[in-house]
């Protein structure tokens, strides 16, 4: 070769071939089998980094094998866009949520074509687009109207500096992810989705889903979590009832307390006594996701009301305690010490009996002498009609009696709970309904959507822009014409992307999707995107598919039925004198150290971490890609690891 290859030159001209040509713009008419191949489409944060490169590749590598095994392909690019970190911009940057974020988008999708993917751009779409999110009003009012959607007050993670509601897996360690406030607990009038109504189809679903890996399947049975057990009631000494469910009915004689929830019926009827509302607001600070509760130091605050044992063993002190969600179950739990290990801490604590029950085989003595619960199998000492039975004997048989007397049940719950969808922000879908003091809720009307989010808002105070906008909020009812308000809740972001891959495959104006078309297409054939989405994302978009299904919208149950799981791109973290986050573009290195370019400071060298803007570890690809050229990067990101480990990050390569 008398001339050196010219990567980019090369980059550049076959780039512009496929754009004139549309070479990856699927047909929906096309007589070929149909494959559809998809990563979980990105934030649009400000830039790419290696770790957008490696996912991206992983599914352009797949979707141009199968175009040329004959397969139509459709692997389409979008952007999920809505979010706290736009609104976080706005407040920090006095810029709109808007501008901000397609400003971001147009530099990722030239980055995302500088690489050369190929990608199905003619289906581009962006979820803050009304031409988007109308139509997921539009489906949002059809699981209304089928009695999917209802409104209540619930107890909430509250973020106080950035004022709106988080999802448990938002709150860490107590605190706001984003903001790093703690977390208070709040009671709101919140939007929830019946996701429990598919409980039984998730789980049985994952069944079906062998092209996903069993670490994912297993997370989600885990998330939806369905016990089997007993609801049955204890009779209280002042008069009414208590009712409570548990899975282990057979360690029913091993009981010395029962304990509710801070907001059960039972503790908000002793507010009056100033101890008790004491107690409760101390419950209300601790966090509320299951790890919180599972680590955070068991209290109680005993009543003085006493629960007759429904087998006339005694009575049993009810305590208010800090460790029972009103949001499982009835709110309310019996405690067996001997035999669940965080009812040890909490009798320990409080001196209460600890009576064995169970017996491992070598030790039956009614005294507990360990310094941890038994939760193992055995056989059933202490228990009277239960001695010598196993477990799951006793199980049953405890279930018949309760049953034959009248005073209990048997019965199935799960640790899903109902998908709260409203959140207390701007940049999100608002919302369809209007509250009419006449009507009530009234849905806005199918002519009327989108209800489109106004742009002269304002970020001067923590809070939601459109509860304070001074005209948006007001409206007309639909129903009888008088003054009403919208609502000024938008939907959690989650319902943006549980829906994204459909509208991928069909996009006609004047309805979410075309159904003949959209089912051409689904379900996906193979999904790739983080394990950071396994349960979420994942179990919602799962729904959502189902929900379109009951309301006969779709006939597609299961979105993906091929998932892969690829590992991250990882690289060191960097902190400045003053603890602020420095990107790698920041540093020098110097002999044994790093400085910071800007002030020539030693900086702090944190840990190998998943590549994140919060972190700043990320690296842009662009400088790699204009020095090496496309092909070269894309190689190097597949080669260097297999794709289901993590990689860290380095030009050596």
């Amino acid at each position: 070769m008398t001339t050196r290859f010219n990567a980019l030159k090369a980059d550049e001209h076959w780039q512009k071939v496929w754009d004139d040509r549309a070479t990856f713009a699927a047909d929906d008419h096309s007589a070929k089998p149909k494959t559809y191949v998809l990563e979980m489409f990105p934030y649009p944060s400000g830039k790419i980094h290696m770790g957008h490169v490696r996912n991206y590749t992983m599914g352009d590598v797949l979707a141009r094998y199968r175009r040329m095994r004959g397969f139509e392909v459709l692997h389409p690019m979008g952007w999920d866009a809505f979010g706290m970190p736009a609104e976080n911009a706005a407040m920090e940057k006095g810029v709109h949520p808007g501008g901000w974020t397609k400003q971001n988008i147009a530099t990722m999708k030239a980055q995302l074509k500088r690489l050369g993917f190929a990608l199905d751009w003619t289906r581009e779409l962006a979820t803050c687009e009304p031409g988007y999110y109308g139509h997921e009003q539009a489906l949002f009012l059809e699981f209304y109207k089928a009695g999917l959607v209802y409104r209540k007050e619930s107890a909430v993670n509250w973020d106080p500096v950035d004022m709106t509601v988080l999802a448990n897996e938002q709150v860490i360690d107590g605190r706001g992810w984003r903001s790093g406030a703690p977390v208070e607990k709040r009671k709101l009038n919140q939007w929830f989705l019946r996701i429990t109504q598919f409980a039984d189809e998730l789980v049985e679903g994952l069944g079906d889903l062998s092209g996903w890996p069993d670490k994912v399947r297993l997370m989600q049975e885990n998330w939806i979590g369905k016990s089997q057990g007993l609801t049955f009631r204890f009779a209280l000494d002042r008069g009414g009832e208590v009712e409570v469910f548990t899975t282990r009915p057979d360690t029913i004689f091993g009981a010395s307390f029962v304990a509710v929830a801070a907001d059960h019926p039972i503790a908000q009827a002793l507010m009056d006594d100033p101890a008790v509302a004491a107690f409760v607001a101390r419950c209300k600070q601790g966090g509320t996701t299951a790890a919180e509760i599972e680590t955070q130091e068991k209290l109680g605050y005993d009543t003085g009301l006493r629960a007759a044992h429904p087998f006339g063993a005694g009575e049993l002190p009810v305590y208010i305690a800090n460790f029972v969600l009103m949001d499982y179950g009835t709110g309310a739990v019996f405690g067996v010490p001997a035999h669940d290990q965080r009812d040890f801490d909490f009798a320990t604590k409080y001196k209460l009996p600890i009576r064995r029950v169970v017996s491992d085989g070598d030790r039956d003595a009614p005294d507990f002498d360990g310094d941890a619960a038994y939760t193992g199998p055995g056989t059933l000492v202490n228990s009277h009609f239960l001695d010598g039975m196993d477990v799951e004997d006793a199980k049953r048989a405890v279930i018949q009696r309760a049953e034959a007397d009248g005073w209990g049940r048997g019965s199935t719950v799960y640790r899903l709970r109902d998908w709260g969808v409203s959140r207390q922000r701007y940049w999100g879908t608002p919302i369809p309904i209007v509250h009419c003091a006449a009507c009530g809720e009234v849905p806005v009307p199918a002519d009327q959507l989108p209800v489109v989010l106004p742009e002269d808002v304002s970020f001067d105070v923590p809070g939601n822009p459109l509860d304070r906008h001074p005209t948006w909020k007001h409206v007309a009812c639909p129903s009888c014409g008088g003054a009403a308000l919208r609502d000024t809740d938008t939907l959690d972001t989650f319902a943006d992307s549980s829906w994204y891959f459909i509208r991928f495959a069909s996009q006609p104006k004047d309805r979410p999707f075309d159904r003949a078309v959209a089912e051409s297409w689904l379900p996906v054939g193979q999904y790739i995107g983080g394990v950071e989405h396994a349960i979420l994302h994942l179990l919602y978009a799962r729904f959502w598919t189902r929900a379109l299904r009951h309301v006969g919208m779709l006939d597609v149950a299961e979105p993906f039925t091929g998932l892969f799981t690829q590992g991250m791109v990882t690289h060191e973290t960097y902190k400045a004198a003053d603890g602020r986050w420095l990107s790698p573009e920041d540093i020098d290195v110097g002999e044994g150290t790093r400085f910071e370019r800007a002030t020539n400071l030693p900086v702090t060298v944190g840990r190998i971490e998943k590549m994140s803007k919060s972190k700043k570890n990320t690296v842009d690809p662009t400088e790699i890609v204009d020095q090496y050229g496309a092909d070269a990067v894309r190689w190097f990101m597949l080669s260097d690891s297999p794709p289901e480990r993590d990689l860290e990050w380095s030009e050596n390569g």
